[in-house]
């Protein structure tokens, strides 16, 4: 078991780490955030401790139990010990709960508030003042033995008239008599009790000087607040607090610290006690009797500095337990994890902080931080495996041969990931990873190209043989974050917008597909407005039209993005659209794909033109776009001929 010198240099390693990696990110709330995930971690773990060490005795006591036990005294005595250590339970944890907090603070003063300020200054040195508490360590703030030895012992019960939220009305009600405060419930009254220094400004102690102006009012002040004290009925508990500390090391167990205190000044409580004390035998009431002497005797002015000092203590632990209550509020937003299937989703959904010892480090992995998915809807698959096996011909490994195995080989290439495959839909995926070229949709848009190629010369094989081809829209989608992911056993299901919107980019309208499937175009990618936009419910996009045969359309996000990856030059076409021959802009620019290869890829930036739904007339163009990654020959010699001073394309 270690001692609590190497539990400190544990600590102390922890917190080193935490800040070093805070520095490294120019974020000091990492720090702060393991300070609070260390809290809770050890707070958790005294608790947790503990009945790992009754469980243990559970199972030892069951070596002196039954008919064969040779030691039945030995048996009777292990018992004892064991049912005293329960009752105990309060008493351990507040002592390891103290050594805790002290571990803590003399790390912070030897060690991390020296490394603090070098790397960041006195930035945030508040927010750190918020765990150097001794109350953070406890279950509620209110353990009448640490209170009494470190703040003040204040009443538990409703009946008391000195417990705390009475306490802090009544001081309440003298900072509003000072003018300091408009009502009881004024924020000033915690602003002012939240500061220990406060209590000596306004009654100096207790002991204020009578030769000078501010003494004066200092013992003016003073004797009004012993006097609301008075006036309240709680004078003889705060005093009878402070004379009960004494006893409680003689009498505290058996005898509950709040009975002491209240035997000072309850003669009905004192015969409880008293008969207590008897019972066992071997404690004296002398020491007792002589507090309830020192109370009853207690001379005006010693009431006076009993009250100075009350407040005193009081505000110190008013501070320390609202700071208590900000870590236990600020803590219920940290999990600390212990399963490691729970660790291990956190990891990949990027929701997991790690700080880790110097010796638990592994080689930092890369960081997914931007991702594009690519979606090939692959269209009348059904037909065309419906006439493999007509012909006798295996669909599976027709599939396989011809479409799968050469988009497989792609992969590796541009390091892309499968995300979804089967007969009429493939979902891949690209990451970029921190540290690296950004060229995601960059490379994404050429493995489409691929893809695009793959299909063109698998349907010339097809109906070279008599088979129907392959329809194939492509879709891509840009999302500037990591994807998330859901567990299905060992199987991550990635989860992500772009997943959706690549599906949207696609597919292609019905009603669309049989309007312009056989016309000669040059572009494979069409987007039409039917609706009025007022009319979509505020989601226009959900009511396009979408034209994708053999067509690649990227989202705007991707677009945008690829404009920062490569560089991008503008050219005006005159192409034959769909109604009217007419200018259009393209942007084309040079993928590199490394080892000393390039690919060229050219983007359409088209206008989404409003259509008569009825007769697929024109109606205008709207000033909204889409973007299609070119695949036609003609474009690429076009934008050749015009880089060349050529003709442009017809």
């Amino acid at each position: 078991m270690p001692d609590i010198a190497a539990v400190a240099a544990k600590l102390a390693e922890l917190h080193i780490v935490a800040l070093n990696r805070a520095k490294a990110e120019n974020s000091i709330s990492l720090d702060l955030l393991t300070r609070l995930a260390v809290i809770k971690l050890l707070r958790s773990e005294l608790t947790g401790q503990f009945a790992q060490l009754l469980e243990r005795c559970r199972v030892k006591l069951k070596n002196y139990e039954g008919p064969r036990t040779v030691n039945p005294q030995k048996g009777v005595e292990m018992r004892e010990r064991f049912a005293k250590l329960q009752v105990s339970k309060k008493t351990i944890l507040r002592k390891a709960g103290q050594d805790l907090f002290v571990t803590l603070r003399e790390i912070e003063k030897e060690t991390l508030a020296k490394m603090r300020r070098s790397l960041f200054g006195d930035a945030m040195a508040a927010k750190y003042e918020l765990f150097l508490n001794r109350l953070v360590f406890t279950e509620d703030g209110r353990d009448d033995l640490l209170n009494a030895e470190h703040y003040v012992m204040l009443g538990n019960y409703d009946r008391d008239r000195d417990r705390f939220h009475a306490m802090r009305y009544i001081a309440a009600q003298y900072l509003q008599s000072l003018g300091l405060a408009s009502d009881t419930e004024d924020p000033r009254v915690d602003g002012i009790l939240n500061v220990p220094e406060n209590a000596y400004e306004i009654m100096a102690g207790g002991s204020p000087e009578d030769t000078n102006p501010k003494g004066k009012a200092q013992k003016a002040l003073l004797n009004a607040w012993a006097e609301i004290l008075e006036r309240e009925g709680v004078s003889a508990s705060v005093i009878a607090s402070y004379e009960a500390v004494p006893l409680l090391a003689q009498y505290s167990p058996p005898i509950n610290a709040q009975q002491i205190k209240s035997a000072l000044i309850s003669r009905e409580e004192r015969r409880r006690v008293e008969s207590l004390l008897e019972e066992h035998g071997k404690l004296s009431p002398a020491g007792l009797h002589a507090a309830v002497k020192k109370v009853e005797s207690c001379k005006p002015a010693e009431r006076a500095k009993m009250a100075a000092r009350f407040f005193t203590d009081f505000t110190r632990y008013h501070r320390d337990l609202r700071r208590m209550e900000a870590v236990v509020a600020a803590m219920e937003n940290v999990n600390v994890l212990a399963n490691e299937r729970f660790r291990e989703l956190s990891a990949i959904n990027n929701t997991l902080y790690e700080f880790l010892l110097t010796q638990e480090q592994k080689p930092a992995e890369e960081k997914v931080v931007h991702h594009v998915v690519l979606k090939a809807d692959i269209r009348e698959s059904t037909t065309l495996t419906r006439t493999l096996l007509e012909k006798g011909l295996n669909p599976a490994s027709y599939f396989s041969l011809n479409f799968y195995d050469p988009i497989n080989k792609l992969l590796p290439k541009y390091e892309a990931k499968k995300v979804f495959i089967e007969g009429d839909a493939l979902i891949l995926a690209l990451f970029e990873r921190d540290g690296e070229p950004a060229l995601g949709v960059a490379q994404t848009c050429v493995l489409a190209k691929e893809i695009i190629q793959v299909v063109t010369a698998y349907n010339e094989r097809s109906l070279s043989a008599g088979l129907p081809s392959l329809e194939l829209g492509i879709g891509i989608s840009y999302q500037d974050s990591a994807p998330m992911y859901l567990m299905d056993g060992n199987k991550k299901i990635m989860i992500s917008k772009a997943l959706n919107e690549s599906d949207r980019l696609s597919s292609c309208s019905k009603s669309v597909r049989g309007l312009l499937k056989d016309r000669d175009l040059l572009f494979n990618v069409f987007s039409f407005k039917a609706v009025a936009d007022e009319d979509t419910g505020g989601n226009p996009d959900e009511f396009l039209l979408r034209y994708n045969i053999g067509g690649i359309h990227i989202n705007e996000a991707a677009f945008q993005k690829l404009r920062g990856e490569i560089s991008l030059q503008a050219y005006d076409l005159q192409v034959p659209m769909i109604w009217q021959k007419s200018a259009v802009r393209v942007y084309a620019g040079v993928v590199p794909l490394g080892q000393g290869s390039f690919h060229q890829i050219i983007v359409r930036e088209g206008c989404i033109s409003h259509v008569d739904a009825r007769d697929f007339s024109l109606k205008g163009v709207t000033d909204r776009y889409y973007y299609e990654v070119c695949t036609h020959p003609k474009i690429y010699q076009a934008i050749e001929a015009v880089s060349n001073n050529l003709v442009a394309v017809r």
